[in-house]
C-alpha cells in the first residue's frame, strides 16, 4: 500500500500526528487544520466520509459529508489522501475494514425549458471500483438514491467503474482503499442564479446521507458476517458538537421565558361563572388574563436569530427547526389573545378536529348518556390542601428514585379549578374538588406523566426533551390520560369530558360563540351546568383554543400505537410527539440519549401491568371505562 504521508510532513503536519495518537487510543478527534480543512471523528467506524473544499462553492456536499460521525473536509486531494492514508490505517487495523465515501457536486444542472411540459430526471453519479464489497456498497446507495424525491423531479442514478488512468488525469482522490465517490446535480440553487431552494437543500442533505450510511452498513456486512447493528442510523453521531448545545441551550432560554398556557389561562374563573349564570347562560363572560411579561417581538427575534446551520446533523437539525416554528406559532397566539385571530393560529398549532375524531367522541357521549342533565355528585370530594398533600407524597416517592426530581406544589387563586403543571412545579387552584377515588389518578397524570418527562428530559444531555419536542403535546395527554386508566381511575365520566372537549373544540371551529357551545353540552349531552361551564371556559379561553381536542387524539394514537406493538418506555425519556418515535429511537441507538432516569411508580402495580397488557391486545375507550 503506498505512503503518502509525506505530503504532510514538515511544520504544520503536527496537529495529524496528535490526531492519530488519539485515534490508536479510541479517543475521539476534532481538528480544524489550514485552509478550511477539518478531521472530525467521534468514534472508531469502519468509513471516512470526504469533501474536497477547494472545488467551487459545493455547500449541500459538504453538508452531506460532515452529517456524518467520521468525516474529512480538506483543501486538495493530495491532503485528502495522505489523511486517509493513515486514518484508513489505525482503523483498518482496529476494525478490519475500511471504506471511504466521497461527496462532491456536478458542475451544473440541466434545467428544462421553462415552457417543457414537465420536469426531468436529475443526475446522480456513483462511482465505485470493481471488488465485491464496493459494489454492494454501491448497489445499496443505488437503491436508495434512486427513491430521493426533489420536488417534483425524480433522480436517474447512473453506477460507473472507477478508472485510475481518468482518475490521474482528472487529480481525483487516487487512494488505495475501497472508496465510493457520489456526485450529485445541484438541483438545490434556482439556474442561472445559484440562489438556494432550502427546503430542496434539506431533503436532499438528509437523504443522500441515509444514502450513504446505508451503502456503508452493506459494505461492513459484505466484509464481515460478525458486522451487527440494529440499524444503519446507529452509525450515526455519538457526540453533540458544540454549535448543538449553543442551539439547545437558546431554544430551551427563549421556550422557557414564557408560560403558554398560564398566559391565555383566564384568572376570573368564579366571577366568569356568576356573569355568566346571571345573564341566563346567553351571553359569553368576560375574560381577564394575567398581564405579558414578555416583549412578544423581542422573544421572536433572538428566536430567529438562532443558528443551525452548524449542527452537522440532519435530524437534530429538523428538530429544532420545527420547534423553533412551534415556539413562534406560541408567541404569535399570546399576541392575538382574544382575538379571532388566536383561533386560527390555534387551529395551525394543533390541528383542526378530523371527522374520525369527532366520530369517536360522539360515539363515547352517545354510549355514555346519562338520563338527567345535572353532573355526578359525590359525598367524598377532597379539597386542594388534600390534593396538595398526596402530591407532595407522590413527588417525595420520585425524588427516592432520584434527587433530581425538584418538583414544587403550589395552591393558586388565579386558576380554574383543577391541576396544571408549569415547567417543574404542580399548581392547584383552591377552588379544586375531586372525587376521593380520583385524585392519585389525576396525580399519576400530572406528576406521573408531566412532571416526571419533564424531570428526565432535563437529565438527557438536550434540554429541548423538557420543554418538548415540537407537537409532543397530543402524545403526552394521551399518555397522561393512559395513566389515569393504570390507575384504575378512568370512569365514565372523566371519558365524558375529555369527549365533550373534541365536540366543544369542533363547534367553536364551525364558528360557534361560547353560549351556544355551552348550550350544546348542556342540552344534547347532559352535563350539568357547571361542568359545562369549565369544560366551555377551557374551550374558549384566550379567544379559542383547541388544544382540548388533542387529549382524546393522544389517547387513541397511543392506543393504536400499543395494539401495533409499541412500547411506552421511550415516551419516559422525555416530552416527545408520536411522530418523533424514530427519531427517538435513533438518537438512543447512537447513544446520544439514556434510558428514563425515573420510572413512573403506577407501573409497579401488578394490576397496572395486567392493564397494560390488555391495551396492548387493542382496546377503544370505552373498554377503559370497562375495565
Amino acid at each position: 500500500m503506498t505512503d503518502r504521508t509525506p505530503m504532510l510532513a514538515g511544520p504544520g503536519s503536527e496537529w495529524l500526528d496528535e490526531a492519530i495518537v488519539r485515534l490508536k487510543s479510541g479517543r475521539a478527534v476534532r481538528r480544524d487544520f489550514g485552509e478550511g480543512g477539518r478531521l472530525h471523528i467521534d468514534r472508531l467506524l469502519p468509513f471516512l466520509c470526504v469533501h474536497i473544499t477547494a472545488e467551487h462553492q459545493q455547500p449541500v456536499a459538504r453538508d452531506i459529508a460532515q452529517a456524518n460521525a467520521a468525516y474529512l473536509l480538506a483543501p486538495s486531494v493530495d491532503i485528502a489522501a495522505a489523511v486517509i492514508e493513515r486514518v484508513g490505517r489505525v482503523i483498518e487495523e482496529r476494525l478490519g475494514m475500511f471504506i471511504v465515501l466521497e461527496f462532491a457536486e456536478l458542475e451544473s444542472d440541466d434545467p428544462p425549458a421553462k415552457d417543457a411540459p414537465f420536469l426531468p430526471p436529475f443526475l446522480i453519479e456513483v462511482v465505485a471500483g470493481t471488488t465485491g464489497a464496493e459494489q454492494v456498497a454501491a448497489k445499496a446507495l443505488i437503491e436508495t438514491a434512486a427513491t430521493i424525491e426533489g420536488k417534483f423531479r425524480t433522480p436517474h442514478v447512473t453506477l460507473v467503474e472507477r478508472n485510475p488512468d481518468a482518475t490521474a488525469r482528472r487529480k481525483s482522490l487516487a487512494i488505495d482503499y475501497p472508496h465510493l465517490t457520489v456526485r450529485f446535480a445541484p438541483i438545490y440553487c434556482e439556474p442561472g442564479t445559484r440562489r438556494i431552494y432550502p427546503q430542496l437543500r434539506e431533503r436532499l442533505v438528509a437523504s443522500v446521507f441515509d444514502a450513504g450510511l446505508r451503502a456503508i452498513t452493506a459494505f461492513a456486512r459484505a466484509r464481515s458476517d460478525d458486522f451487527r447493528i440494529p440499524t444503519h442510523r446507529a452509525l450515526g453521531r455519538k457526540a453533540f458538537v458544540d454549535a448543538v448545545v449553543r442551539a439547545d441551550r437558546g431554544m430551551d432560554d427563549i421556550a422557557s421565558s414564557f408560560d403558554f398556557l398560564l398566559a391565555v389561562t383566564p384568572i376570573n374563573a368564579e366571577a366568569a361563572w356568576a356573569e355568566f349564570a346571571s345573564s341566563g347562560f346567553s351571553r359569553s363572560p368576560r375574560l381577564y388574563y394575567r398581564p405579558l411579561t414578555l416583549q412578544i417581538e423581542t422573544a421572536k427575534r433572538k428566536l430567529f436569530t438562532l443558528n443551525f446551520e452548524h449542527l452537522e446533523d440532519p435530524l437534530l437539525y429538523a428538530l429544532y427547526r420545527e420547534k423553533q416554528q412551534e415556539v413562534d406559532l406560541q408567541l404569535s397566539m399570546i399576541s392575538a389573545r382574544e382575538t379571532r385571530k388566536f383561533v386560527e393560529l390555534g387551529r395551525a398549532l394543533y390541528g383542526p378536529v378530523e371527522d374520525e375524531l369527532l366520530d369517536a367522541a360522539s360515539d363515547v357521549l352517545a354510549e355514555t348518556a346519562t338520563d338527567g342533565n345535572t353532573s355526578p355528585t359525590s359525598d367524598n370530594k377532597r379539597g386542594c390542601d388534600y390534593i396538595r398533600e398526596r402530591g407532595q407524597a407522590m413527588i417525595s416517592a420520585y425524588r427516592r428514585q432520584s434527587p433530581d426530581f425538584t418538583a414544587s406544589v403550589e395552591i393558586r387563586d388565579d386558576l380554574p379549578a383543577g391541576l396544571l403543571v408549569s415547567r417543574g412545579q404542580l399548581l392547584i387552584a383552591r377552588s379544586s374538588a375531586l372525587d376521593a377515588d380520583r385524585v392519585e389518578a389525576l396525580l399519576n397524570h400530572e406528576v406521573g406523566v408531566h412532571l416526571l418527562t419533564y424531570f428526565n428530559g432535563s437529565a438527557q444531555g438536550l434540554r429541548i426533551l423538557r420543554s418538548g419536542l415540537a407537537g409532543y403535546e397530543g402524545m403526552q395527554e394521551g399518555l397522561a390520560v393512559f395513566a389515569e386508566y393504570l390507575s384504575a381511575g378512568m370512569t365514565a365520566d372523566r371519558l365524558r369530558v375529555l369527549a365533550a372537549r373534541v365536540v366543544g373544540c369542533a363547534a367553536l371551529l364551525d364558528g360557534a360563540e361560547f353560549p351556544e357551545t355551552y348550550r350544546m353540552l348542556v342540552d344534547d349531552h347532559g352535563f350539568g351546568t357547571a361542568e359545562a361551564f369549565n369544560i366551555t371556559l377551557r374551550i374558549y379561553r384566550g379567544g379559542g383554543l383547541v388544544k382540548d381536542a388533542i387529549y382524546m387524539r393522544g389517547l387513541l394514537q397511543l392506543l393504536d400505537h400499543l395494539a401495533d406493538g409499541g412500547s411506552l418506555e421511550p415516551f419516559w425519556m422525555g416530552k416527545i410527539a408520536a411522530s418523533h418515535f424514530g427519531a427517538i429511537q435513533e438518537l438512543n441507538l447512537r447513544g446520544l440519549l439514556g434510558a428514563a432516569a425515573i420510572r413512573p411508580i403506577f407501573l409497579d402495580d401488578v394490576k397496572a401491568r395486567d392493564r397494560l397488557q390488555r391495551a396492548e391486545r387493542g382496546m377503544t375507550p370505552l373498554d377503559m371505562v370497562a375495565d
